[in-house]
C-alpha cells in the first residue's frame, strides 16, 4: 500500500530502524495526518505509546475530524520528533532526530486490550499517579476508544553533532 513512496532525500542523515524505535519509545507526542475520501488532509498532535511494534492512541468514542477520516480511510502518516537542539557553528542549524511512519489504523474492541493500552499511556505520561489508574480507566472505558496503528513503513533521519 505504501511501497511507492519517495525515498529519503538526504540519505546521509538516514537512521536505522532500531534508532527509529528508540525515538518512538522516548518521544512525547506525534502528529497524525489523515485524509478524507476527497483527499482533504488533516493533521493533529496526539499523545501515544509504542508497544511491541505498534503505536497506540486514545480518543473519544467515534467523534471528531480524525476519527471521521479514519472511518472513511484507515491509512495515516505520523511524524515524531525526538531530541532537537538549535545551534550556531558556522551558520544557523538545528541538530534533530525524527521518524515518519506510514500505517493503517484499527480500533481495538477487546476491553482487556483497551485497558492494557490505557495503562501503558498512564505509565508513560503520569507514572507517579499509577495508584489511581485502575479506578480512572475503569470509569472512562465505555466512553474511550483506543486505536492501534500497524506501521507499514518506518523511516527516520537525524542531524547530530559530529
Amino acid at each position: 500500500m505504501f511501497e511507492n513512496l519517495p525515498q529519503l532525500h538526504r540519505k546521509d542523515r538516514e537512521i536505522s530502524e532500531e534508532e527509529c524505535i528508540g525515538i518512538l519509545q522516548r518521544a512525547e507526542y506525534m502528529v497524525m495526518a489523515t485524509a478524507d475520501m476527497q483527499g482533504v488532509p488533516y493533521a493533529v498532535p496526539l499523545s501515544f505509546v509504542y508497544l511491541q511494534g505498534k503505536i497506540y492512541f486514545h480518543s473519544g468514542m467515534h467523534k471528531g475530524h480524525k476519527i471521521s477520516n479514519l472511518m472513511e480511510n484507515p491509512r495515516c502518516s505520523l511524524a515524531v520528533v525526538g531530541n532537537t537542539q538549535p545551534i550556531y557553528t558556522k551558520n544557523f542549524t538545528t541538530y534533530f532526530e525524527s521518524v515518519v511512519i506510514f500505517g493503517t489504523v484499527r480500533e481495538l474492541v477487546c476491553e482487556d486490550e483497551k485497558k492494557a493500552v490505557l495503562f501503558a499511556l498512564a505509565e508513560k505520561y503520569l507514572p507517579e499517579h499509577m495508584d489511581k489508574a485502575e479506578k480512572d480507566i475503569s470509569a472512562s472505558l465505555s466512553r474511550t476508544a483506543v486505536y492501534e496503528i500497524l506501521p507499514e513503513k518506518i523511516c527516520g533521519k537525524a542531524k547530530r553533532a559530529k
